[in-house]
C-alpha cells in the first residue's frame, strides 16, 4: 500500500434515497474531499441507475479518491427502468428492517479492499439523519459517526419531541376530521425554542391518527437513536434558527451549523468536482439560455421539488394563475408531477403563454435561482430550495405539500418575512394576485430587501472567520479525525 493511501482519512457517506437528500449530502461529500478525505458515496442501486441514466454512464468515474458504491434498497424491483421517487412507507420499512444488512456487507467489502491496498481504511461514517442503521454499524466497527440533518433544525427539534406531543395529548388525532375541523390550529407550547407554532406548522409526518402507522414508527425509531451519534451537523446558520439551535444544543451531545452548504462549497472551491452532479432526472439546460433574454428580476421560477404531486385540478389552477399574471415564468414539470397520469396542458394555455412562459422537465436549480432575471420563486418549501433561495436572495411564494415543508413555510412568511403563503386549496385568482404582489408590490419589495439581508448573513457565516466556516473545520478536527 502506498503512503498516500495509508495517510488519507476515509469517509463513507449515506444519503436517504431521494433526490433532495442525495443533492445536499453530495455537497458535504465534496467539501470533505476538498479537505483531504477519500470519499465513498453510497447510493441505492435503483437511484444510482437513475443517476447514470440522467448524467451518463461514465459520469461518476475518473475522480481521484472519490468513488460511488451501491447497496440494494430491499424493495421489489419496479418494472422497466423506473424514473420516479419511490414509495416513502416502503423505504421506511426497508431502512428499519433490511438495509443494515446491505450496509454491513458494504463495510466488510471496503475493509477487504483496504487490506488489499486498494482504498484507505474507513475512518468515519457521515450519514443522513434518516438512515439510522448507520449508527449501529459505526458502533460495530468502532467508528465515529456524524449525522447530517437534511432538514431544518426546527424540523428535527419537533421530531425529537414526538413523545412530548403524545404525553400532552396533542397526538394522535382522534380521527381524520381533525385535519380539517380547526384542531390543527392548536398552539404548541411544549417544545422549547418554538414560538407561536401551531400543530399544522410542525413536521406533518408526525401528526398522525395512528401511532402504529409505519411512517410514524419510523420517526420514533430515528428519534430514539440520535443521541448515540458522535455529533450532528445542520445545513443552516445561527441567525436563521438561533432559538431552535439553542434548544437542540441542550438536548444533543454535539451540534454544529455548517450552512448554507452551497455558499460554503463556493467559498472553499470545487472546480475539479464541478462536473460531479446528483440530479436523477436529466437537466434541461436550454432554460438558462431562455433566461438570458429576460429583464432583471422579471421571471417567476416555479418548482415543486422531487416528491410533491399535484392533482390535475391543482395543476390547472397554477397554470392559469401563472398565465393570467402576465409575468414571464419558468416552470419545472417533472414526469411524475401529476397524480395518476401525465401532464396535459391545453393548446389554449400553451398559446396564451407562448411568448413568456417556458416549461422544462428538470433544471440546474442553483444556476436558475442565481440568474439575474429571476425575481421570485414559487416553491414547495423543501429545505434545500429554501436555503438555495436565501443564498440567491430570491423571495418566495410558498405552497407546502408535506413533511418539513409546512415548518419551513412558517419560518419563510412569519419569522423571516421573506415570502407569502398560497392557500392549500389553490385557486388561479390567488396565484395571479400573489405573483403580482411578489414581483411588483410594496410587500414584494420589503421581502426582497429582507431576503437580501439574510443572503448577506449567510455569506458572512460561510466566509473565512464566519461561524459556519469555522464549525466545519471544527467538526472535522473534533469528530471525523478524532480517531484518525
Amino acid at each position: 500500500m502506498t503512503n498516500s493511501i495509508e495517510k488519507k482519512p476515509h469517509a463513507v457517506l449515506t444519503p436517504f434515497p431521494t433526490q433532495g437528500h442525495i443533492n445536499v449530502l453530495l455537497k458535504l461529500a465534496k467539501l470533505l474531499h476538498l479537505k483531504g478525505f477519500h470519499i465513498t458515496f453510497v447510493n441505492t442501486e435503483y437511484n444510482h441507475k437513475r443517476l447514470l441514466k440522467s448524467r451518463g454512464s461514465n459520469s461518476c468515474d475518473g475522480f481521484t479518491d472519490f468513488t460511488f458504491e451501491t447497496i440494494p434498497d430491499g424493495l421489489t424491483p419496479m418494472d422497466g427502468d423506473g424514473d420516479v421517487t419511490q414509495d416513502a412507507p416502503s423505504l421506511f420499512h426497508s431502512i428499519m428492517n433490511k438495509m443494515h444488512i446491505f450496509f454491513g456487507e458494504l463495510l466488510t467489502r471496503l475493509h477487504e479492499s483496504a487490506i488489499a491496498g486498494l482504498v484507505p481504511p474507513v475512518t468515519c461514517i457521515v450519514s443522513d439523519f434518516y438512515m439510522p442503521f448507520t449508527i449501529q454499524a459505526a458502533e460495530d466497527h468502532a467508528l465515529p459517526i456524524l449525522l447530517f440533518s437534511p432538514v431544518s433544525a426546527c424540523t428535527l427539534l419537533s421530531t425529537l419531541h414526538i413523545r412530548t406531543l403524545i404525553e400532552k395529548g396533542l397526538i394522535p388525532l382522534k380521527d381524520e376530521s381533525y385535519r380539517t375541523n380547526g384542531y390543527l390550529d392548536t398552539k404548541v407550547d411544549c417544545i422549547p425554542g418554538l414560538h407561536n407554532f401551531r400543530l399544522k406548522d410542525l413536521f406533518d409526518l408526525i401528526i398522525t391518527t395512528d401511532l402504529n402507522d409505519i411512517m410514524f414508527e419510523f420517526f420514533i425509531h430515528v428519534a430514539d437513536r440520535v443521541h448515540r451519534a458522535s455529533a450532528i451537523v445542520f445545513n443552516t446558520f445561527n441567525e436563521l434558527e438561533s432559538d431552535v439551535l439553542q434548544a437542540l444544543s441542550s438536548m444533543l451531545p454535539s451540534v454544529y451549523t455548517i450552512g448554507p452548504l452551497p455558499l460554503l462549497l463556493n467559498q472553499i472551491g470545487h472546480n475539479h468536482l464541478e462536473s460531479l452532479g446528483s440530479n436523477l432526472w436529466k437537466e434541461d439546460t436550454k432554460c438558462i439560455d431562455w433566461l438570458e433574454s429576460k429583464e432583471p428580476e422579471s421571471v417567476i421560477y416555479v418548482n415543486f421539488g422531487s416528491v410533491t404531486v399535484l392533482t390535475p385540478e391543482q395543476l390547472l389552477e397554477f397554470a392559469w394563475g401563472l398565465a393570467n399574471s402576465k409575468k414571464p415564468f419558468l416552470w419545472i414539470i417533472r414526469p411524475d408531477l401529476v397524480i395518476g397520469g401525465s401532464v396535459v396542458l391545453s393548446s389554449e394555455f400553451v398559446n396564451e403563454i407562448s411568448d413568456r412562459g417556458l416549461i422544462a422537465s428538470w433544471c440546474p436549480q442553483e444556476k436558475v435561482l442565481n440568474h439575474p432575471s429571476i425575481g421570485g420563486f414559487l416553491t414547495h418549501c423543501g429545505w434545500n430550495s429554501t436555503t438555495e433561495s436565501i443564498c440567491a436572495g430570491v423571495p418566495m411564494l410558498c405552497w407546502p405539500f408535506f413533511a418539513d415543508q409546512p415548518t419551513n413555510c412558517r419560518f419563510i412568511y412569519n419569522e423571516w418575512e421573506i415570502g407569502m403563503e398560497i392557500d392549500s386549496n389553490v385557486k388561479r385568482d390567488e396565484v395571479e394576485k400573489l405573483i403580482n404582489e411578489l414581483m411588483l408590490g410594496d410587500k414584494g419589495k420589503r421581502m426582497r430587501k429582507k431576503v437580501m439581508q439574510l443572503k448577506k448573513k449567510a455569506k458572512e457565516n460561510t466566509s473565512p472567520g464566519g461561524s459556519s466556516y469555522m464549525s466545519f473545520d471544527k467538526v472535522i478536527k473534533e469528530v471525523l479525525l478524532k480517531q484518525y
